[in-house]
């Protein structure tokens, strides 16, 4: 055993996002349907709630645990990077989702999509389309098509219920 343990443990990120919901064993199905993600593990109570659960995606590592009946929701917001914007979009559809905005080419090189997962989660789905300079995201921010872009992406609504 190590005298000076590291500040972050192997497999871990620095900061990793807590999804707390009344469906927990729902969002890691959609995650792992949608995302690819590997569920870690899950500890579950005798009244068959999931106290702790965690399932990495990609390099990163999402905790779930389900919500009392009487707490409110507290639907997570999630950016997540993609190879493949479209067939995410598809997958998540199928599984349920809500589009809130269309996948959009924004200024910066992003293709980026929201949808609403079936458990009130919001999922910004993001495809790297461009590697820019800041000179050239510069310039793209008043081309027309952009600005276009960035009102339609903005001007959505994020109902959450």
């Amino acid at each position: 055993m190590s005298q000076h343990p590291t500040a972050v443990p192997a497999g871990y990120n620095t900061v990793s996002p807590w999804i707390i919901n009344a469906d927990t064993a729902g969002v890691l199905d959609f995650m792992t349907t949608v995302f690819g993600a590997e569920e870690l593990g899950r500890m579950v109570g005798e009244d068959g709630t999931i106290g702790h659960a965690e399932a990495r995606i990609g390099e990163s590592v999402v905790l779930l645990f389900d919500s009392r009946p009487d707490w409110p929701a507290t639907p997570a917001f999630l950016r997540i990077y993609v190879e493949d914007g479209d067939a995410v979009l598809d997958r998540a559809t199928a599984a349920g989702a809500t589009v809130v905005t269309e996948l959009t080419e924004l200024f910066w090189g992003d293709r980026v999509g929201r949808v609403r997962d079936p458990f009130g989660n919001l999922w910004w789905i993001q495809q790297r389309v461009a590697d820019l300079t800041p000179e050239q995201i510069e310039q793209r921010m008043t081309e027309p098509r952009f600005v276009e872009a960035m009102a339609y992406v903005t001007s959505s609504e994020l109902v959450l219920n």
